[in-house]
């Protein structure tokens, strides 16, 4: 019988537990360590090792931004929730070609775009508190 990870199990608790403005946080981080992870893949020269490592990290990244693009408040979040939505499309886009044609200029823009989204959010949190799941827009 094998042994509990106990930093896994700290996350699932953290996840459970967190309110929904804390998870949008985790979920900004875990895309852009994913994105981090595929880049070492790129210069990788063995093919084999080189597609798996940049193709499940891309894939991991793409389910993150999937699930903040699903979370988004349509009917409440007016104008704002539309354009997070176009750039959620936007980057899940740039994190296929990356994934398809095997360049890290998309991913490279990801990551840029999503630290900036994390840092806001992170300091609107720090403010503000966590928001209301009736107004969680991000």
């Amino acid at each position: 019988m094998r042994a509990a990870n106990p930093w896994k199990s700290y996350r699932e608790t953290a996840t459970l537990t967190a309110p929904p403005g804390q998870i949008v946080l985790m979920l900004y981080e875990g895309a852009i360590r994913s994105l981090e992870r595929s880049l070492p893949g790129f210069s990788n020269s063995d093919p084999a090792e080189s597609n798996m490592i940049i193709h499940n990290n891309l894939q991991r990244a793409h389910q993150i931004i999937r699930e903040l693009n699903i979370a988004l408040n349509m009917k409440d979040g007016g104008e704002f929730a539309e354009n997070m939505r176009r750039l959620y499309n936007y980057f899940e886009r740039r994190i296929w070609e990356s994934n398809v044609k095997k360049n890290p200029a998309g991913v490279g823009e990801v990551i840029r775009h999503l630290t900036v989204l994390r840092d806001a959010w992170a300091t609107m949190l720090s403010r503000h508190g966590s928001p209301e799941p009736a107004t969680l827009a991000a």
